[in-house]
């Protein structure tokens, strides 16, 4: 069997580090293959070369995967403009310097548009989508002297629907404490896929639009262990929409109650209409905040998002929250398909109606392929057809000037700690907070109840 050294490039803390859950995920089907794995997180070891090339040097690995989480910030305000595949390029050279063993590339940022950097990066191989059972495949194959495609994708990808994996992630200690002690939670994946079609979103893409579930039991397990062997006490669920139609996030809400677990949790939700009964399972489980994906805050730019909601449903569902005492916080974007000055003004006023709540909006919206806003940039001829999105292209209305809406949203939004714009002043925020020693979401902390 092989020696393989998985890399996590990502190096972003703000607004708080998140734990490299998918080569987490990784290491586990690897070493159920019998490889010997090693785990590297530049976030932990710090972006030292010399420090990277004595560890491959050390472990003398067979094969180097990369999981790449992000390729932008997909923040157009963003004043440091980041792009992290020039940074993930200077990676892949000091691995090359160290070792001729095949870079394979993988993660959700790869599965986006994997021909663009798998040729931008210059690596060996790269896997699309969830990678459990393709990288042993690859891996295997490679063993074997078989000729191997340069990308591979998952059967998911290719429209074959099957059961999630079920495998739990290989924590690694040293990482789990360093996570613990940073961020103050631990992310936890319950399931996979999504069947909602917003015109922005890359998920059904990568992971399917079938919601394929984790055993609960497995989840909880996971939270438990991470409980009893490292005192974590939050959780953030990280699927792409908890509150899943066929209510399979309930179940795990269930086990959460019946084991007595005494923790803490939250989750990305969509504004779908919640029972009481709901409501008091989630908070018995642990719930005390929501990451809600409102994206825009009037009904042209919700319906040019093919979002298949209204703001009624945003506002009642905020509502619900206000008197479940539960703080929300609403990620908005301004800008997208059908806005008009009109519904921008429409936006901001609805979102003043909003009660004891956070809002983060954001001015555009960053253009990936296999979107629909991507066929939607090239009609309105904002984007050529057949041009790089691998830096980044943002979608502005043409019905409304880019710079006027953002000083709208500015004004609207002026000394009001519980509103956020441009997206970095939220970040600044975040990091005095995290400075007088807050850990987590931190956004909660400035919603205030009557």
């Amino acid at each position: 069997m092989s020696r393989v050294l998985l890399i996590s490039p990502n190096t972003v803390s703000d607004p708080y580090p998140v734990y490299p859950i998918g080569m987490a995920i990784i290491s586990t089907a690897l070493a159920s293959a019998g490889h010997e794995v090693r785990q590297y997180d530049l976030l932990v070891e710090g972006r030292s070369e010399d420090r990277l090339k004595e560890a491959i040097s050390g472990f003398d690995p067979h094969y180097v995967g990369i999981s790449l989480r992000n390729i932008d910030s997909v923040d157009s305000c963003d004043p440091e403009d980041n792009w992290y595949l020039s940074s993930d390029l200077d990676l892949v050279r000091a691995i090359r310097e160290a070792t001729a063993a095949p870079v394979i590339i993988g993660g959700s940022a790869f599965s986006v548009m994997p021909e663009e950097i798998l040729g931008y990066l210059g690596a060996d191989y790269g896997v699309v989508g969830e990678g459990e059972r393709t990288i042993c495949g690859l891996i295997d194959g490679l063993n074997e002297k078989r000729p191997m495609p340069r990308i591979t994708a998952n059967s998911v990808r290719n429209g074959n629907v099957e059961t999630a994996t079920t495998c739990s992630p290989c924590w690694e200690n040293g990482l789990v404490d360093f996570y613990k002690q940073e961020s103050g939670m631990m992310n936890i994946l319950t399931k996979r896929g999504c069947p909602y079609r917003c015109a922005y979103c890359t998920y059904p893409a990568i992971e399917g639009h079938v919601i394929r579930h984790r055993p609960p039991d497995d989840v909880v397990d996971d939270m438990e262990k991470l409980k009893i062997d490292h005192g974590i006490d939050t959780f953030y669920f990280t699927d792409s929409v908890f509150n899943d139609e066929e209510g399979g996030y309930l179940k795990v809400a269930e086990i959460i109650v019946r084991r007595e677990m005494d923790i803490k949790w939250t989750a990305f939700f969509r504004p779908a209409r919640m029972d009481r009964e709901t409501w008091s399972l989630l908070k018995r489980s642990g719930l005390y905040a929501i990451e809600l994906g409102t994206d825009a805050s009037n009904d042209t730019a919700l319906w040019g998002l093919n979002k298949q909601f209204c703001f009624d449903d945003i506002y009642d569902f905020n509502e619900a929250a206000v008197r479940e005492r539960i703080p929300c916080a609403h990620y908005v974007m301004f800008g997208g398909p059908d806005e008009t000055e009109a519904s921008v003004n429409k936006g901001l006023h609805n979102l003043d109606l909003l009660r004891n709540c956070m809002v983060l909006a954001f001015s555009g919206i960053r253009v990936l392929p296999s979107t629909p806003i991507h066929g939607r940039a090239i009609k309105d001829g904002l984007v050529a057809e057949g041009a790089s999105l691998l830096e980044p292209i943002y979608y502005f209305s043409p019905d409304i000037d880019a710079q006027k809406m953002y000083d709208t949203i500015l004004n609207s939004f002026q000394r009001r700690i519980n509103r956020i714009f441009p997206p970095f002043d939220g970040l600044a925020l975040m990091r005095k907070l995290k400075s007088v020693g807050y850990r987590g979401l931190m956004w909660n902390r400035l919603v205030r109840f009557d």
